[in-house]
């Protein structure tokens, strides 16, 4: 797998970064720079954008994040993905201000073009 194979958009389902079993959903777009970092964008529960950069080696995506929270607060974290194939993605994270006792988890999965039919 190389970094160019990760390029596209992934529906995802996560947990928080404390003891609660709260879920989360939303969407990962991976795109590329000039320099094939990784541009990421999540935005989840359809109002909450958050950004980053990384690297990829070795079936392993690291990406550094940050988004604005309540307060105009800016928070920041890592997130660590395994890339069990090009269409599904497995991580965990931390921020800055989370829980240190917890990491928060993070599965990906592609979503593909949906094809027409053809009479």
């Amino acid at each position: 797998m190389n970094v160019e194979d990760l390029v596209g958009t992934f529906s995802i389902i996560g947990s928080n970064q404390d003891a609660s079993e709260n879920t989360y959903k939303g969407t990962l777009t991976l795109a590329l720079d000039a320099n094939n970092r990784i541009l990421a964008k999540w935005l989840i529960h359809a109002d909450q954008t958050q950004t980053g950069s990384g690297f990829f080696k070795d079936n392993i995506l690291v990406i550094n994040f940050s988004y604005l929270g309540e307060e105009e607060n800016t928070f920041k974290g890592v997130v660590v993905y395994r890339c069990i194939s090009n269409d599904v993605l497995d991580g965990f994270w931390s921020e800055e201000y989370g829980d240190p006792l917890y990491l928060g988890s993070e599965r990906c999965f592609r979503i593909k073009a949906k094809k027409e039919l053809v009479n």
